[in-house]
C-alpha cells in the first residue's frame, strides 16, 4: 500500500514556487492538502474576521491548486480558511473558489465545513462543566462567550465525512493542521502512527527544509515508513531538520495531542535517503479515552494609536527609565484636564517600549544593556479610536521634550521619523480561550454544506 500526499505550502497565499509544485503534481499524489491559517499572528484575525493574507495572494495559490486538482481528479483539502477559520473565512475562500472555477471552467463538488460556536451553546457547555482549561489558560466566566468570537478546532472526522460524501474540494474552518493531511490515508487504512507523524511533518510545507521556505513537500506513505521529499530546487532535508519539526508549536516533541488521541514519537527514527528525502519510522498513535475539541476565542478590548521615536543622547537614554513613570502620572492628570473629567484615566493605557534596552523581554533581560541608541514605541490604548488619538497627540508632544535634570532649558528627547507622529493602529483584540470541550462527538460542534460547481 502506498499513499502519496502533496503539501504545496505551509500557508495558502504565502506564494509557493510553481515549478516545485508542478514536480509534486507530476508524482500523481492521491490528495493535495494545505493549511490557510493559524493563531501565530495573534488574535486580530479571529477577533475581526479579517484574513491576514490578501485576496490577490490567496487567489494566486488557490488557482494553481484547483487546476492541479482538476488534472489529477483527487481531493483538495484546505483548512483554517481566512486565517482564523471563522465561518466568514470559509465563505471568503469559497467566494474566491467559485470565481476561479467559473474563470477556468472547472467542475467539482465543494464541501464547506463551519466551526463558529454560538454563545448559547458555549454557555450551556460551561454550565455543564464541559469546558476545561489547557495549561496557562486564562480565567473565564459564562458572560465571556457573548463578547468573544469563538471557533472550535476540528479533527479528521468532519473532513473524512466530506470525503465520504464525494466532496472534491473541501474548505474547512479552524482545523488541526495535521488533520488535513492525515484524513485521507487514515480513513483508507494507513497505519495511524505513521499517518499522524507524516501529517505533523508536512503541516507547514517546507518549513522543515534547509533553508525553510513557503514551498512544498511530497510524501510517499507506505506500510512501515514514510518518505518525505522536498520539491524546491536548492533545498534539502536532513534527519535533524525533519525531527526538529516535532518541536514546532509543541512543549513536548514526543507527545503531540490531537482531538482523538496523541502522537507518540518517542521511538521514531529518521534516516537520510538522499539530500532531498528522509525516511521516517516508528511513531505510534494512542487513542484518547474521551474526544475533545479545542476552543479558540478573541474579543475586542480597545483601540490603539502608536507613536514611533528614537534617541541617541546618552543622557536621555540613562534618564528614560526614571522619567517615564513621572510622565505617566502627568498624563493621567492631563487626561482629566483635557477631557474635563469625561474620560476616566483608568480606561486609557499609555505604554512605552524601549527597543534596544530590553523591550522584547520586557524587564527580564539577563544582562545590563548599554545601547548607543534606542527606539521608543509608545502605545496608547483607549475604549475608542478618537480618544486614543486625542491622548496620543499630547503624549507625543510631551515625550519629545521630557524635562532633563542634567540640561538647562528646553531640550529635544525623542526624534520622530513621521509627521504627524501619531499612527492610528485600529482595534485591539485579545485571546480569551485556550480550552477544550469534553464529552463531545467528533461532529457535534461542526456543520457541513455541499454544492456542485
Amino acid at each position: 500500500m502506498e499513499f502519496r500526499i502533496l503539501a504545496p505550502t505551509g500557508a495558502l497565499g504565502a506564494g509557493f514556487d510553481a515549478d516545485a509544485f508542478q514536480r509534486g503534481v507530476e508524482a500523481r499524489p492521491h490528495v493535495i492538502a494545505c493549511d490557510a491559517g493559524s493563531t501565530d499572528s495573534g488574535p486580530a484575525a479571529l477577533g475581526s474576521g479579517t484574513p491576514k493574507l490578501s485576496a490577490q495572494a490567496v487567489t494566486r495559490d488557490l488557482r494553481l491548486l484547483l487546476k492541479a486538482r482538476d488534472t489529477l481528479q483527487v481531493p483538495l483539502i484546505i483548512g483554517s480558511c481566512g486565517t482564523s477559520g471563522r465561518d466568514a473565512g470559509v465563505d471568503w475562500v469559497a467566494g474566491l473558489t467559485r470565481a476561479i472555477a467559473a474563470e477556468e471552467n472547472l467542475r467539482f463538488r465543494l464541501g464547506l465545513i463551519y466551526c463558529d460556536q454560538p454563545a448559547e451553546r458555549l454557555q450551556k457547555l460551561y454550565d455543564e462543566d464541559r469546558i476545561r482549561p489547557l495549561p496557562n489558560a486564562p480565567e473565564i466566566d459564562r458572560e465571556l462567550f457573548a463578547r468573544s468570537r469563538t471557533v472550535a478546532m476540528m479533527g479528521v472526522e468532519p473532513i473524512q465525512q466530506a470525503l465520504t460524501d464525494g466532496c472534491d474540494v473541501i474548505l474547512a474552518g479552524r482545523a488541526s493542521d495535521t488533520a488535513l493531511f492525515a484524513a485521507l490515508p487514515h480513513m483508507r487504512g494507513a497505519e495511524p502512527g505513521l499517518a499522524w507523524h507524516m501529517a505533523k511533518t508536512v503541516e507547514c510545507g517546507a518549513a522543515c527544509a534547509i533553508p525553510p521556505s513557503a514551498n512544498g513537500l511530497l510524501v510517499h506513505l507506505r506500510d512501515d515508513h514514510f518518505d518525505v521529499t522536498t520539491l524546491a530546487e536548492g533545498s534539502r532535508l536532513t534527519p535533524r531538520s525533519v525531527a526538529a519539526h516535532t518541536l514546532y508549536e509543541n512543549a513536548d516533541p514526543f507527545r503531540i495531542l490531537e482531538p482523538s488521541g496523541a502522537l507518540d514519537t518517542t521511538h521514531a527514527t529518521y534516516e537520510a535517503v538522499d539530500e532531498q528525502t528522509v525516511r521516517v519510522r516508528g511513531a505510534r498513535y494512542v487513542p484518547a479515552y474521551g474526544y475533545t475539541n479545542k476552543l479558540e476565542g478573541a474579543e475586542l478590548v480597545g483601540y490603539q494609536t502608536v507613536i514611533i521615536g528614537g534617541v541617541r543622547d546618552q543622557v536621555v537614554i540613562r534618564r528614560l527609565p526614571d522619567l517615564l513613570p513621572f510622565a505617566e502620572k502627568y498624563f493621567e492628570e492631563k487626561i482629566l484636564d483635557v477631557f474635563d473629567g469625561q474620560v476616566d484615566p483608568g480606561t486609557v493605557d499609555i505604554d512605552y517600549r524601549l527597543y534596544g534596552a530590553g523591550a522584547v523581554l520586557a524587564g527580564h533581560e539577563p544582562d545590563e544593556l548599554d545601547p548607543a541608541e534606542i527606539g521608543v514605541l509608545i502605545t496608547v490604548t483607549a475604549p475608542d479610536q478618537a480618544t486614543a488619538h486625542a491622548v496620543s497627540t499630547f503624549v507625543a508632544h510631551a515625550s519629545s521634550h521630557l524635562p532633563m535634570p542634567e540640561y538647562d532649558g528646553l531640550v529635544s528627547t525623542l526624534a520622530y521619523p513621521y509627521s504627524p507622529p501619531e499612527i492610528d493602529r485600529g482595534p485591539l483584540y485579545r485571546f480569551t480561550l485556550n480550552h477544550v470541550v469534553t464529552g463531545v462527538t467528533p461532529f457535534e460542534l461542526f456543520r457541513t454544506t455541499t454544492e456542485e460547481l
